[in-house]
């Protein structure tokens, strides 16, 4: 699944090139997720002002009103002048005077929303419980230690809910939680404040990173301009399974957490 990093990889390669963009039409193909939710019909004649991201969720601001568009499972956007003819996975199309967005999506679990506004409550339902951005400066240290006292449940789960902090995702929270040195099954409430404050500085540390080694290419993702990254070629611990661990030399481990793998190492990492 695309991650913050991607998403925000993602926004960077096509957002100055669609913004002042008037929309002529819009076009879906097989239903996503959920439904537009207006009368596309609307969005013609509409400028795309600028392209912003709020966790995993692209959000194009138009003159009236917004998209919010989810990348799911396996989906990627792609912005080109001059794109072709839609393909099977390309199910949704927005047409404006600077060239075609599209959302590849081959398995359909992405979304694109039509929302009045970020108060209204469509764009509240998807974005309303999403914790604070981590590369962000509201992501204070003092915050995520009283988010993490509160919180009983394994650290690596804590931060996949994405509560005390928004698109912390599986690849990044194994990574992160390698570097600060903290068993990824640690409850959350039991981590002392210099260790938290530790994992703060590595959850920035680390996504940062991803965003500048163009994110993660596990299987199919690319950003809006085709280009893979390459973030996933220097993971510590993620998918390293069985493999030396890059610090000690100890095999590094994998444990099933919420039916999502973790990585560890279980020398440099303490409960």
């Amino acid at each position: 699944m695309p991650e913050l990093p991607e998403v925000e990889v993602t926004r960077r390669s096509f957002a100055d090139r669609i913004a002042g963009a008037q929309i002529e039409f819009v076009e879906f193909g097989k239903p996503l997720r959920w439904p537009p939710d207006c009368d596309l019909t609307t969005l013609r004649g509409q400028r795309v002002m600028a392209v912003r991201r709020r966790g995993k969720y692209l959000l194009l601001d138009l003159e009236r009103g917004m998209l919010l568009v989810h990348l799911g499972m396996s989906g990627s956007v792609a912005f080109s002048v001059a794109p072709g003819a839609p393909g099977k996975h390309d199910h949704f199309s927005l047409y404006t005077s600077q060239g075609v967005l599209r959302l590849h999506d081959p398995r359909r679990f992405g979304a694109v929303v039509f929302a009045p506004d970020e108060d209204s409550p469509q764009a509240q339902k998807l974005l309303g419980k999403l914790g604070v951005e981590p590369l962000g400066d509201d992501f204070e240290p003092d915050e995520f230690v009283r988010a993490l006292k509160q919180r009983k449940a394994p650290i690596k789960q804590v931060l996949l809910a994405g509560e005390a902090v928004v698109g912390v995702g599986n690849i990044y929270a194994s990574e992160a939680l390698f570097l600060a040195g903290i068993r990824p099954t640690t409850r959350a409430a039991r981590l002392s404040r210099a260790r938290v404050e530790r994992l703060h500085a590595a959850i920035r540390s680390v996504l940062a990173r991803a965003v500048e080694q163009g994110g993660s290419t596990l299987r199919d993702f690319s950003n809006a301009q085709g280009e893979s990254g390459h973030f996933q070629l220097e993971a510590a611990v993620y998918g390293r399974a069985g493999l030396a661990c890059r610090a000690c030399g100890t095999l590094v481990r994998t444990i099933r957490q919420g039916q999502r793998s973790t990585f560890f190492c279980p020398v440099c990492q303490k409960p």
